[in-house]
């Protein structure tokens, strides 16, 4: 077993500039802060990372932008942090922009072991330029490659010490396909419970695909933006 780290510094101290992360969350929920903040403390350079959007500008993804920690943004989704749009526009931070579906189907590919697959999703637009083009029963499809990260973070809600995980609602999101797809995949969770108490059916993620569990405290649980009405 051993999964069960006491800090995030030991893995962390591992990734190298020019290391290519894969991270679960959706807007703000259910992304894997601890891991971020201390990616951003270790100063690490050059990063590409894919994730569903890039936080904000003070909180998740956005604190490694604010940090120029990243070269290249793999995302289905942008519009939410200044920084980006300024280093964008700038031409410091590369930005490739994939369909949401078909970035879950690149990672969920990219975790089975399959290198690419074709998808009708983006034909004739420009997220189609520059791939194989090829025809089945008539209709045009495109071919889009597996992805595969060499970290993957991820955050769960709780873990057992074989790592096992199991996701809270709507924060599970992106995490399942993250945690199969990063060569190595470190979660982050808000507890840990003894071997057997997690209800086998309730597993989300088996931890075959998990190499590190960390516990964290106080999570923000933040969101984009506070909406309200008048009553």
């Amino acid at each position: 077993m051993g999964k069960v780290i006491s800090s995030l510094d030991e893995v962390v101290q591992q990734i190298e500039d020019g290391a290519t992360i894969v991270a679960g969350g959706f807007g703000l929920c259910g992304i894997p802060e601890k891991l971020i903040s201390s990616l951003r403390d270790k100063g690490v350079k050059d990063l590409t990372v894919v994730s569903n959007n890039c936080g904000v500008d003070d909180w998740g993804l956005g604190l490694l932008l604010e940090n120029r920690q990243i070269k290249k943004m793999v995302a289905s989704y942008v519009g939410e942090n200044k920084r980006f749009e300024q280093q964008f526009l700038s031409g410091e931070l590369e930005v490739e922009l994939v369909p949401q579906g078909t970035l879950a189907e690149r990672l969920r590919a990219g975790g089975a072991g399959i290198p690419a697959f074709y998808t009708a999703t983006g034909v004739g637009t420009e997220v189609a330029e520059g791939k194989e083009h090829k025809e089945f029963d008539g209709k045009t499809y495109i071919m889009e490659k597996g992805i595969v990260g060499d970290y993957a973070f991820v955050k769960a809600w709780k873990a057992d010490p074989f790592g096992n995980l199991v996701f809270r609602k709507t924060a599970r999101n992106f995490n399942p396909v993250i945690a199969t797809a990063g060569k190595i995949t470190i979660a982050e969770v808000e507890e840990i419970v003894g071997i057997g108490e997690l209800d086998p059916d309730g597993i989300h993620t088996s931890g075959v695909y998990v190499q590190k569990v960390f516990v964290g405290e106080n999570y923000q649980k933040r969101i984009e933006k506070l909406t309200t009405a008048n009553s």
